[in-house]
């Protein structure tokens, strides 16, 4: 017999993962910001590295997000 699936993520889940895909937003369009050559980082100006960190940061939020939000135990939906 199988078991029935667990209900869906609370709203307390959906909210911080709404927050963490929001959160990249801001960063990426707050150009002037970072529109800058200094602290360098192993060569590289301010500008590139930044972006860098926040594409993987911007993954994180994303999975983090994605396992908040999942349904828990297995079979079909």
């Amino acid at each position: 017999m199988t078991e029935p699936p667990s209900p869906g993520p609370g709203l307390a889940s959906k909210i911080v993962a709404g927050v963490l895909l929001v959160l990249p937003f801001p960063v990426y369009l707050a150009v002037p910001s970072y529109a800058k050559i200094t602290p360098r980082l192993a060569g590289f100006p301010f500008f590139y590295w930044w972006q860098l960190l926040w594409v993987v940061l911007t993954a994180v939020c994303i999975g983090s997000a994605h396992l908040l939000t999942r349904r828990r135990g297995g079979g079909a939906r």
